[in-house]
């Protein structure tokens, strides 16, 4: 996928360095990540959104991907959840009399799990704070599927070069001048876009103006140190499948528990060694092999 093993085993022993000083303590409040200047993001309300879908299919068409049509046998575009053809989604909650829809796409982490767990720098945080996915970089080992909380990213199964599907806020767009699809054609703005911190004013006003309308917090806030992505609903959070994370990072209880387990990242080197030691094993063997193949061939005259 763009990388060979010497390539990689490069990329693995600078990454060994750079967690070597992510693993040690941080004077930094675990529950203080502040935001990138140049913030953007999403404010999605529960109570404006009818679940008319037409996010869902401007995803679609704004990313070229193919409709997800299995659950309809063909017949129409309708994902079940967040796929390898799916970044943006709208799902229904029902229970009793309570009733919710709920736009679910990358949250753009203040500080991204996914960027933590992936050893290669495939995905990073960039301009306007969007998180992005480098094939080149790509291993396939799909660390960051499992560490992000939110369950967002998606491994392409059925390519036989696959990618790390996710929002990515649509950033092909933004270069255009711009704004999302999903934002540009929604007809209640249940879903709108901008600076987060403008964002996040809007919400908080809302707040304000309705506190019978809202459970009284915006979600993404402070939410596993905070997303660029923020939520107002009538229903409590969780309902609606968005996580309990408290206020601190997930990427930070993982540089916690580096810095006391691995002090001076001894354990981890020594593993990243040990992978580097077999790759170089792999490599001779193969090189030995075909060595003594064209030796054979030689003598056969062949």
């Amino acid at each position: 996928m763009g990388i060979n093993r010497r390539s990689a085993l490069k990329l693995m022993m600078s990454a060994g360095a750079t967690a070597t000083a992510a693993a040690l303590p941080s004077p930094a409040d675990a529950s203080t990540v502040a935001p990138r200047p140049d913030a953007l993001g999403l404010l999605y309300d529960t109570t404006l959104c009818v679940g008319c879908k037409a996010c869902v299919v401007a995803c679609n068409r704004a990313n070229d991907l193919a409709p997800d049509t299995g659950w309809s046998g063909g017949l129409y575009q309708a994902p079940l959840d967040l796929n390898a053809n799916t970044k943006n989604i709208i799902k229904l909650y029902q229970q009793g009399s309570d009733r919710s829809f709920i736009k679910r796409q990358c949250m753009q982490c203040l500080d991204p799990a996914c960027t933590t767990a992936c050893m290669m720098g495939a995905l990073t945080k960039g301009e306007f704070g969007i998180v992005s996915w480098n094939g080149d970089r790509c291993v396939g080992c799909r660390y960051c599927e499992i560490a992000c909380p939110f369950n967002v990213p998606k491994f392409e199964w059925t390519s036989s070069n696959p990618r790390i599907v996710k929002c990515e806020l649509c950033r092909d767009r933004l270069a255009e001048g711009k704004e999302p699809a999903c934002t540009e054609v929604c007809p209640r703005k249940a879903v709108i876009f901008g600076k987060r911190d403008v964002l996040l004013l809007e919400a908080k006003r809302r707040l304000e103006e309705h506190p019978r309308r809202y459970v009284p917090k915006v979600y993404g806030e402070h939410d596993g140190g905070g997303t660029q992505v923020l939520y107002l609903s009538h229903l409590p959070f969780e309902k609606l499948g968005l996580p309990e994370l408290g206020d601190t990072p997930v990427p930070q209880m993982v540089r916690d528990v580096q810095g006391t387990i691995y002090t001076g990242f001894i354990a981890p080197l020594a593993l990243y060694g040990l992978v580097g030691a077999a790759v170089f094993r792999n490599r001779k063997g193969v090189e030995k092999a075909a060595a003594a193949a064209a030796e054979k061939n030689e003598e056969a005259g062949v």
